[in-house]
């Protein structure tokens, strides 16, 4: 379950009632799920979609929903053409490896299973795929794709290392070569 917090300073995205310093909000719809601590104000997070608005200028919605793409650490993100750069973006300095495949692969389908492996192994990498059909075929040739399975290692929203083939032991290698650079 992935929390999102979104600040817009746009006062019209949110209607909501305005809290001043000091207050609290306890939503009454749903169970408490956690707090968020917004200077002098103490905002209970239900299972529900919550918003409040604080001064005029300033709007917090909270949603247990996904808004955008997220990432768990310990598995593998799924990611298409609109959410691998925003997520790659996120990422900041973290490695990130991008295993590209196809659902017709065969040695795709024998890398699958190891990768989630990997994705458990490694904390502080992010792992997404990519399935390079027809509508992910823009960035698949962005990324200069020939072959697949192909895993791309990016550090600072860069490509820094190629690994092409059902190649494991390459793939274990250049992780932790990036990691440690």
């Amino acid at each position: 379950m992935a929390l999102n917090v979104c600040v817009s300073p746009n006062p019209k995205w949110v209607a909501s009632p305005s809290i001043d310093s000091g207050s609290s909000l306890r939503p009454s719809l749903g169970s408490g799920f956690g707090n968020i601590n917004i200077p002098s104000v103490n905002l209970n997070l239900s299972t529900r979609t919550t918003s409040l608005s604080l001064r005029r200028n300033f709007s917090v919605r909270s949603s247990l929903e996904t808004a955008g793409p997220t990432v768990t650490v310990g598995q593998v993100t799924e990611v298409n053409k609109d959410t691998f750069w925003p997520i790659v973006k996120a990422a900041g300095d973290k490695t990130v490896v991008l295993d590209m495949y196809t659902q017709w692969c065969g040695p795709c389908k024998v890398m699958a299973p190891k990768f989630q492996e990997l994705s458990k192994k490694y904390d502080d990498v992010v792992f997404l795929k990519l399935d390079c059909n027809q509508d992910n075929r823009p960035l698949a040739k962005e990324l200069g794709i020939k072959v697949v399975p192909t895993f791309k290692i990016l550090k600072d929203n860069k490509v820094v290392k190629e690994v092409t083939g059902a190649k494991y032991d390459d793939l274990v290698a250049a992780i932790d070569n990036v990691r440690l650079s």
